[in-house]
């Protein structure tokens, strides 16, 4: 029978033998966790910056002067405690990922008013579209969007078909819409003699021509 003799030499090497191979394998699943979080981190970031890249290629076309781009690809400082109806001057800067020539730094002059009393706007409402089955695409198949609103004044379509098929020739129609330089044209040719009536009860009756200023007919 053979017999161990165990001292504390032995106890202690073995001790040190245990910890040296559990500190490299400590280091052996870190490195790999940390290379595999750095490869998700590098997969998540990649996507989100060629979109962010592409919307403001679409909203911000290149090539073109930076003065002649819109307020989207714009960031100007504002001055917040301005004087209401005083023009002043502001500096504006390109933003990121917009690409276009001579300054991306230069003065703007505006005025200071609320954006409810701008006169050309238009207004969106958000949506959540969904693609159908049968369409295979990139991305997502569910997002937001904005469509514009669709708004009505008050033209009525028979109102206006009925002024097109009796008054036309004297520009009624037209007045009516609100489109008052061909109002104007027609009355003064008596409808084109006949043939710009017989275009517009046409068109109105396709619902082709509408109000001028861009509503729907009720």
């Amino acid at each position: 029978m053979n017999v161990v003799r165990i001292n504390s030499k032995n106890v202690i090497f073995l001790f040190m033998a245990l910890l040296s191979t559990s500190v490299q394998e400590a280091r052996m699943d870190y490195g790999t966790a940390t290379s595999y979080a750095l490869k998700e981190a590098n997969v998540n970031s990649t996507p989100a910056y060629s979109s962010k890249k592409e919307e403001m290629a679409s909203l911000c076309p290149s090539g073109i002067s930076c003065v002649e781009l819109s307020g989207e690809c714009l960031k100007c400082n504002l001055n917040y405690s301005c004087k209401y109806g005083v023009m002043y001057e502001t500096n504006c800067s390109v933003m990121e990922h917009v690409d276009c020539i001579v300054r991306k730094t230069y003065e703007e002059r505006i005025m200071c008013f609320f954006q409810l009393e701008i006169k050309n706007f238009l207004i969106f409402y958000i949506t959540n579209c969904t693609v159908n089955n049968d369409i295979l695409c990139l991305g997502r198949r569910k997002f937001m969007k904005n469509l514009p609103c669709n708004w009505t004044v008050g033209y009525r379509w028979s109102t206006a078909l009925i002024l097109s098929i009796t008054l036309g020739g004297f520009g009624a129609d037209r007045f009516y819409l609100g489109h008052w330089q061909e109002g104007i044209g027609k009355l003064f040719s008596f409808g084109g003699l006949g043939v710009w009536t017989l275009i517009d009860v046409i068109l109105i009756s396709m619902r082709y021509l509408g109000p001028a200023d861009g509503s729907l007919y009720i």
